[in-house]
């Protein structure tokens, strides 16, 4: 893709880049830099047997340099990627008045679809490959990105729809959020599968939005207009 992926938009924090002052430019590209140069060593030889100290010299940085950037060598992965973790709750919160949280998510979902948007799996770039790849390839990882990520993005979104109850039920909230993010994360692991067999997400993408629009008609059936009149 031209454009930076999902995980870079981590890394940018999406800010046009070029309306920034120079420094500040500076940091982001070496950022992204640092990202890439790990995640390319990482695809080639494994997370485990890459050292921050040989990222460091092929980025031609200094080793307290990518520690400035990424406080542990997990976060060469996963850091660009968490900035997203709350993404679901910021949709739900943003969302057009008398909108369900179903509508909501689905909507924002389908759209980041259509543009083979990273964090829906239907992304054939080589990068986003390689972290997925690495991720699954190692338990750390993949540890993190599951009961880290996944679970820290659904409390999130849970909060946000209590907080937009009139009727502060603690327990449908919460349930409302796991079956959101359900729906969504099986879909982002089968579409990441039909990447990392080799097929290509523009041939993928009638199958995948077929897939989004029966799942979240399915999470609909049983959360109906859940959040519509509480935007």
């Amino acid at each position: 893709m031209a454009s930076p992926s999902g995980f870079e938009r981590g890394l940018d924090h999406g800010f046009d880049l070029d309306a920034l002052p120079l420094r500040e430019r500076k940091k982001i590209q070496t950022g992204i830099r640092l990202w890439r140069t790990a995640v390319t060593l990482f695809a080639e030889r494994g997370f485990d047997q890459v050292s921050v100290a040989e990222i460091a010299a092929a980025a031609d940085v200094s080793k307290m340099t990518v520690f400035n950037y990424f406080p542990t060598k997990e976060d060469l992965v996963m850091g660009p990627m968490e900035q997203h973790i709350d993404e679901p709750a910021r949709v739900v919160r943003e969302r057009a008045p008398g909108s369900s949280a179903v509508q909501a998510l689905r909507a924002h979902y389908l759209a980041a679809l259509a543009v083979f948007d990273p964090s829906t799996g239907l992304s054939d770039d080589r990068v986003v490959l390689d972290v997925v790849r690495v991720i699954h390839q190692t338990p750390t990882l993949l540890v993190r990105a599951t009961a880290g990520f996944d679970r820290k993005s659904q409390t999130l979104l849970a909060a946000e729809l209590l907080a937009q109850d009139p009727d502060h039920d603690e327990f449908t909230a919460k349930v409302a959020a796991a079956q959101l993010l359900a729906a969504q994360l099986t879909l982002t692991a089968d579409n990441q599968r039909r990447m990392l067999t080799g097929e290509r997400a523009e041939d993928a993408l009638p199958a995948a939005l077929d897939a989004a629009h029966r799942a979240f008609a399915m999470v609909e059936r049983g959360l109906g207009d859940y959040g519509a009149g509480t935007a």
